[in-house]
């Protein structure tokens, strides 16, 4: 009788568990939200169009690249994401309502006529103001509105994690399609009709794309900010500085850790042997200090705040070995864009391609690697490896950079043969060879970003703390905001070096420059820097979240979790 009583308590805790979402998110009242009628795909889709549209009217590099991290620190740490979003997206709209009068009101016109030599003051005001609102809605909307979609997924429920490892192919796919639009449609429409009618195209994508994500509110699960994640990474190194000479205890379950009954609003991380040093924040020392004295977060820490920093201190490495494909991506909106205007761009007759479209053949290499990937690779690899993911994603990450040097190679050979070309007919320069002998550089760079990019949007939502997951998607995008400045400092740097040697591989146009060479040189940094990626990989060590009916905590078993 009394068996039969406890299998009846626990078929009622596994029908609770299927029936309600327990992994801390809460439903647009604050509730416990019901699984069948939120998160996964059905609230993931009015995200996804938001995003879609936000990368469509992208025009802003500068400032963007650095506001993200600050978007993503104060989504985790004060206002949560979806309030973050629906801010950013409010002021993004704004930024674009206002660069759409500023060429649509007459009294905010550059001038009153087609051709001016100086715009009015009016004109230069508004558009910068709108340029930088759009900038700071970037911020804040781009790491937020990425990890809010993902966070419609319960990891700790089979069917639902394994969507999520979905989740991140299909947001790319929704991506490149929205940018296809944006390289041909809207730049046709600049091009050939005018900027003011591009830019109010943009102006209602976005508001409509903003009703569809408030439209979702009843079906998102929400994660409560919780206040900054850096205070606890903080506390754990003074407390571990703090007691540096004492002697860590051979068995680690003698490290604090917080009670299970006590985390309902966070998971519990294993225990791992690497970075020692900081395993004396959780040391236990009553003879040392009171009781009142060790419950101060600066003298103490659990073991899952020290796993915590040591999961920050682990993607420096993956972050500063990513850098150079990052670089090679960077060449594939500049220079690449630049081999195109020199190229016979006409299709037809009365038809030619303008140059920033053909940016739209890396597009659609990317939508074709991630469909692969999803729909091919992943189910065989499933069932070769065992892995749930296929591969790992540090794995996944270095297949695209095996890609990038692909890229540089086969640019180099296509750069050579268009100077050939201008050397041998200089009057006419390199305008009989047509634009899509670039095709395939850009294909091989967009298949690359299918593996490289993608894996590196899920690497850090997934291998942060879950506190931070808002920030670890912005430092994905600081990578190429980091590559970015690096790739400028190499140029100015190739050039100095170069010029100082007799004739730059810069020079003030393409057909007097050497881009092959740079090109080869990419190709040669990257290719090493892919060896050092490896080493850091091999020796990674991935989150390892406890499971939730596991009592012991600090003492638990160093595997690796799957990744």
């Amino acid at each position: 009788m009394e068996m039969e009583q406890i299998k009846k308590a626990e078929s009622v805790e596994i029908d609770d568990e299927q029936k309600w979402v327990c992994d801390s998110s809460v439903d647009h009242k604050g509730r416990v939200p019901l699984r069948g009628s939120t998160g996964v795909w059905k609230a993931s889709l009015f995200i996804i169009d938001l995003k879609t549209a936000a990368k469509s009217v992208n025009y802003w590099s500068g400032v963007t690249t650095l506001m993200p991290l600050l978007g993503g620190f104060l989504a985790d740490a004060y206002f949560g994401r979806f309030s973050t979003v629906l801010i950013s997206t409010t002021v993004y709209l704004l930024g674009l309502l206002l660069l759409t009068m500023s060429r649509v009101v007459p009294s905010l016109k550059p001038c009153d006529s087609d051709l001016c030599h100086e715009p009015r003051k009016v004109h230069e005001a508004i558009f910068f103001l709108a340029i930088y609102l759009i900038s700071i809605g970037t911020g804040g909307h781009k790491p937020s509105l990425e990890s809010f979609g993902a966070d419609q997924f319960d990891d700790d429920h089979p069917s639902e994690k394994k969507k999520k490892m979905s989740f991140f192919n299909w947001w790319n796919f929704g991506l490149c399609c929205g940018l296809l639009l944006g390289v041909t449609l809207i730049v046709y429409v600049q091009d050939r009709i005018s900027w003011a009618m591009a830019d109010l195209i943009l102006t209602l994508v976005m508001a409509s794309s903003l009703v569809i994500f408030i439209a979702g509110r009843p079906f998102y699960r929400y994660r409560k900010a919780t206040g900054s994640p850096l205070t606890p990474m903080l506390q754990v190194l003074v407390a571990a500085i703090r007691k540096r000479n004492l002697h860590l205890p051979s068995n680690p379950s003698h490290l604090h850790e917080i009670p299970k009954s006590e985390t309902s609003q966070r998971r519990l991380l294993c225990h791992t042997k690497k970075l020692k040093f900081l395993d004396k924040a959780a040391i236990l020392d009553d003879k040392q200090y009171s009781i009142e004295q060790q419950q101060n977060p600066w003298k103490l820490a659990s073991v899952t705040k020290v796993e915590e920093l040591k999961l920050v201190i682990n993607t420096i490495p993956i972050w500063l070995t990513t850098i150079p494909f990052g670089i090679c991506v960077a060449q594939a909106a500049t220079f690449f864009i630049k081999q195109g205007v020199t190229l016979n761009r006409k299709i037809v007759h009365n038809f030619e391609i303008p140059p920033a479209s053909i940016f739209a053949l890396a597009a659609f290499g990317m939508i074709i690697s991630v469909t692969i990937y999803e729909k091919i690779l992943v189910p065989v690899l499933r069932r070769a490896t065992g892995n749930e993911r296929g591969i790992s994603i540090l794995q996944r990450i270095g297949i695209g950079m095996i890609f990038s040097v692909s890229t540089m190679i086969v640019a180099a050979l296509v750069e050579r043969k268009r100077l050939n070309i201008v050397h041998k007919n200089p009057l006419e320069g390199s305008a009989s060879m047509s634009v899509f002998w670039l095709a395939p550089q850009f294909l091989i760079i967009g298949i690359g970003d299918g593996f490289t990019l993608v894996g590196l949007q899920e690497y850090f939502y997934d291998q942060v703390p879950d506190s931070m997951r808002s920030l670890g998607i912005a430092l994905y995008l600081s990578v190429i905001g980091a590559a970015n400045f690096i790739s400028s400092l190499l140029i100015t740097i190739v050039d100095h070096i170069t010029e100082k040697g007799g004739k730059s591989w810069f020079g003030k146009d393409l057909n007097s420059s050497r881009l092959d060479y740079f090109y080869w040189l990419l190709a040669t940094i990257t290719a090493v820097n892919l060896c050092v990626y490896v080493f850091v990989a091999r020796n990674y060590s991935y989150k390892n979240v406890h499971g939730r009916k596991t009592i012991a905590v600090a003492d638990c078993d160093d595997r690796e979790a799957v990744a």
